[in-house]
């Protein structure tokens, strides 16, 4: 068994609750949100960061930046949302396992 919390929620070994998922991603409900709607959207594939990417991610990386806008639609935010990718423990990654955070809807504070 993974030690990575991440790679078990994609596995199913630890419950979550999605909204969508496919052969390469996971993408589930933050636990702690911080808006509205607070979605996290994981590779399947365990990549610690956006650090350790390689030209072989290109593809998946793509794929889940397109994703997102489709996630965004599907959640109500018809007036856009914020994504965020936290990279290394200065940047405020807590778990290890890239994801890329999705908030909107009402009272979402500016930066």
């Amino acid at each position: 068994m993974s030690e990575c919390l991440f790679c078990r929620i994609a596995a199913g070994e630890v419950p979550s609750e999605r909204v969508y998922e496919d052969e390469r991603v996971v993408v589930f409900r933050d636990i702690n949100p911080k808006a509205a709607v607070h979605l996290l959207v994981i590779p399947r594939e365990h990549i610690d960061s956006l650090e350790d990417l390689a030209p072989e991610h290109d593809a998946l990386m793509g794929y889940m930046l397109r994703l997102l806008p489709k996630l965004a639609r599907e959640q109500g935010l018809a007036d856009g949302f914020r994504t965020i990718i936290n990279t290394g423990p200065g940047g405020g990654q807590i778990i290890f396992h890239l994801h890329i955070h999705l908030l909107g809807g009402p009272g979402l504070p500016g930066f």
